[in-house]
């Protein structure tokens, strides 16, 4: 693994695990229907060593009933965690989960937000882990806390609600909800059906290969490519249903090459939450 890696193969993961310097590993396993699934889950098997973030309590602020279902941490709530869990920014991070990246990508767009450059994802998650020998263990580590991480200036671009309104037109928005929701059929989790206006519709699963590993960088380049076809302006702007598995999209445009693109953190479930913003259906 590089620091410019967004994804490390289970061989590789399993050799920097045997070598005089490990990388930390996180496990972000959740579930969005029982929010304690995920914590089980890893408390029942997790790679060797690996600790456990939460999407609620680590990797999402407070709820306003205005700002989305997972608004973004807190910069100092993120430097504790990291602190705690021993991230210092000379350390290599590896995320995984169980859903193939669908709640890891938060915890690596957080890192790398923070100014943690050393992370990557597991790609496959634990279903390559196991596949490739590797073993699972319930035997939770202590670890040797760190500082809390440096405070810097957030290295990964966001726009706002009012960001978004106001350049609707000129945005290549990418909406990465199944497309079902993002058509206004159907809304199991916000009060509103729809989506952006002038948003295309990128199911994050269409990012991954049937073994739930990500497609090669120029399938994924030509498959991002055929979105900017249909859309006009120049900046990209990734949202979904809470601003979590928006950082899929985000993460597979730079593996296929494409850079860093924007997150809109508050996404429909922020967006659809004041009537004045206009919404769309089809």
């Amino acid at each position: 693994m590089t620091p410019r890696s967004p994804l490390i193969g289970a061989e590789a993961l399993r050799a920097l695990l045997a070598s005089a310097a490990p990388p930390i590993v996180l496990d972000c396993s959740f579930d969005l229907a029982d929010s304690s699934a995920g914590e089980r889950s890893y408390g029942e098997g997790h790679l060797p060593h690996a600790q456990y973030l939460h999407l609620d309590r680590d990797l999402s602020g407070p709820k306003t009933g205005s700002n989305g279902r997972h608004p973004p941490p807190g910069r100092a709530q993120c430097a504790e965690w990291m602190g705690r869990l021993g991230i210092a920014p000379e350390r290599e991070v590896v995320v995984c989960d169980r859903q193939a990246g669908m709640f890891a990508v938060r915890a690596w767009w957080v890192l790398r937000w923070m100014g943690h450059t050393r992370v990557a994802l597991l790609d496959g998650g634990l279903a390559a882990w196991l596949q490739a020998g590797g073993s699972l263990t319930a035997q939770i580590d202590r670890v040797a806390p760190a500082a809390p991480y440096p405070a810097a200036p957030p290295a990964m671009p966001t726009l706002d609600a009012q960001q978004v309104l106001a350049r609707l037109g000129t945005l290549r928005v990418i909406d990465a909800r199944a497309p079902e929701r993002y058509r206004g059929d159907v809304e199991p989790l916000d009060a509103v059906a729809g989506h952006i206006p002038g948003a295309l519709n990128r199911f994050f699963k269409d990012n991954l290969q049937s073994d739930g590993r990500f497609k090669p960088a120029a399938q994924l380049r030509s498959e991002f490519e055929t979105l900017w076809a249909e859309a006009p302006g120049t900046v990209v702007v990734n949202q979904c249903g809470s601003g979590v598995t928006a950082c899929h999209n985000l993460l597979a445009m730079e593996v296929a090459g494409l850079g860093t693109t924007a997150l809109y953190p508050g996404s429909w479930s922020e967006w659809s939450s004041d009537a004045s913003r206009p919404m769309a259906r089809r």
